[in-house]
């Protein structure tokens, strides 16, 4: 997606060599008509998977992730990080730490929203380390459901996430791959 390279070339700012702030689209602040674009570009690479749900983990998936759902006209699930009064006593629940939070925390779907008659796309903001995705994953096949694919909007290659899903036969499709946040600056994959 050219449109969301060139927004990342102006808004972006690199931390360092490992992090990339991208508040000003997907963090902290959503432009609605790149997100719906994502959505549709998401749509398009997985429409003839028969997906039954897309599935997410709050907050900064949920944009890219309902913007996909409701071009494939099914439902969105997001992965709660915090348990409520009222969470299902019984979720699918995983540990991951956070790369960009520095914290471990749970994140849990309840077995309401997810089942085995299902076939689930994940999308995500950003792949750094996969910590996220992983336990997604793992929620996904404990529920029974079928995992068509993932779906990431940014993609930090030099980062092992994206590979550690792949080798796990998962089909994984990016948006935007960056190799390198050397120097200060960003270098996109072809």
């Amino acid at each position: 997606m050219e449109a969301l390279k060139q927004r990342i070339l102006e808004e972006g700012i690199v931390i360092s060599d490992q992090v990339l702030k991208l508040d000003g689209l997907l963090n902290h602040q959503v432009d609605p008509e790149l997100t719906m674009q994502m959505g549709k570009e998401f749509a398009a690479r997985f429409r003839e998977e028969g997906v039954t749900r897309v599935v997410t983990v709050e907050s900064s998936g949920i944009p890219a992730a309902f913007a996909t759902a409701y071009e494939l006209g099914v439902p969105l699930v997001f992965a709660r990080r915090k348990k409520t009064l009222l969470a299902d006593p019984d979720a699918l629940c995983e540990r991951v730490p956070s790369f960009t939070k520095g914290i471990v925390t749970d994140i849990l779907i309840s077995r309401q929203y997810i089942s085995e008659n299902d076939r689930i796309l994940f999308i995500d903001d950003i792949i750094a380390n996969g910590d996220a995705a992983r336990g997604v994953v793992k929620i996904i096949q404990r529920s029974g459901a079928e995992l068509v694919g993932v779906g990431i909007v940014v993609e930090k290659s030099f980062q092992a996430g994206g590979r550690a899903i792949r080798e796990q036969g998962i089909r994984l499709e990016s948006l935007v791959r960056i190799m390198s946040l050397n120097d200060g600056k960003v270098t996109f994959e072809d």
